[in-house]
């Protein structure tokens, strides 16, 4: 055997020793790479379906292909650019609100200095994030009730009428941004306190040499420091632009709010569970990938852009 073979066979040996002394970590991997696999990856395949007429009865090998014509379809639609506003705006007043404020929260929290109280502050903003969306939207459908509602009640006792924010279209916008605050703002403040965990204490020490108020150590220390995590942070939030939170869209649906709450995503659901006739699998599966490529082009863009001005970049 020559000696290049020699070196292969060691190195392959040295790589399976490696390999089966860390087993348990490989063993811990193996869960999430399965679910990976079969609900990230194998579904892929089945985008297939958007350039056929898909049937349920022929299948994907024998269905007829079409090409682009479900793409132009949805284009074409007159409803297209309602469909797209919704979703914008939506996705637009989200990443006005949802994105800063965990920051804000994570900035305040980290001034705390009495460790309990910064611990169960923490706990109770984090304990809304495991509240499902359906429990969610029914607490804000009782606290909005027009009939025994606790903010009509007020708004009775301030002599006013009461309102059926859930039914007027002008209220969705600003009553699904605000539950998404509320449920997420506790967990994405996570990351950034993680971040300033890892601060150099003794920028904050020459700092207070220098004489620099709270404020100051915040502007010129805390915030430069987490840089890197809020614009990698942002690059994700742009691609969930076109995203927006199916279940707390369809629990708060109603034919009356169809004009403002009406997204992409909604519409998508209707057509491919259409309960009137059969369900077109073809054409949701169209639009949600239109969706994603839309997305996928805008995560790019994002990160060229963060990588042009900055040192931060996800790839």
């Amino acid at each position: 055997m020559s000696s290049i073979a020699k070196r292969n066979a060691a190195g392959k040996g040295a790589l399976f020793k490696r390999m089966w002394d860390a087993k348990i970590l490989y063993l811990i991997l193996l869960p999430g790479l399965i679910h990976m696999i079969v609900f990230k990856l194998l579904p892929l395949f089945g985008l297939v379906i958007a350039f056929q007429d898909y049937s349920i009865f022929q299948g994907v090998l024998k269905s007829k292909w079409v090409g682009f014509e479900h793409f132009s379809a949805f284009v074409n639609d007159s409803y297209f650019w309602k469909l797209v506003r919704n979703t914008v705006l939506l996705a637009i007043f989200n990443l006005m609100f949802v994105f800063p404020i965990p920051i804000i929260f994570a900035l305040f929290v980290n001034e705390v200095k009495n460790s309990p109280i910064k611990r169960f502050v923490q706990t109770l903003s984090f304990f809304p994030y495991f509240i499902s969306s359906a429990v969610m939207v029914s607490i804000l459908y009782k606290l909005l009730s027009p009939q025994g509602g606790l903010v009509n009640d007020v708004l009775n006792a301030l002599g006013f009428d009461s309102v059926f924010f859930m039914a007027e279209p002008g209220w969705f916008r600003a009553l699904y941004v605000g539950l998404n605050v509320w449920q997420l703002f506790g967990y994405n403040a996570i990351i950034y306190i993680a971040a300033m965990t890892s601060i150099d204490p003794h920028l904050y020490e020459a700092a207070d040499l220098d004489g620099a108020s709270r404020w100051q150590k915040i502007f010129r220390v805390t915030l430069p420091s987490i840089q890197t995590t809020i614009v990698v942070m942002f690059i994700l939030a742009i691609g969930q632009i076109l995203t927006v939170d199916l279940d707390k869209i369809l629990l708060m649906y109603n034919p009356s709010i169809y004009d403002t709450a009406d997204v992409i995503q909604s519409y998508v659901y209707r057509q491919a569970f259409s309960s009137e006739g059969f369900p077109n699998y073809s054409y949701g599966a169209a639009v949600g990938l239109m969706q994603s490529v839309i997305a996928f082009v805008l995560v790019i863009g994002a990160n060229k852009i963060s990588s042009r001005y900055s040192d931060s970049r996800l790839f």
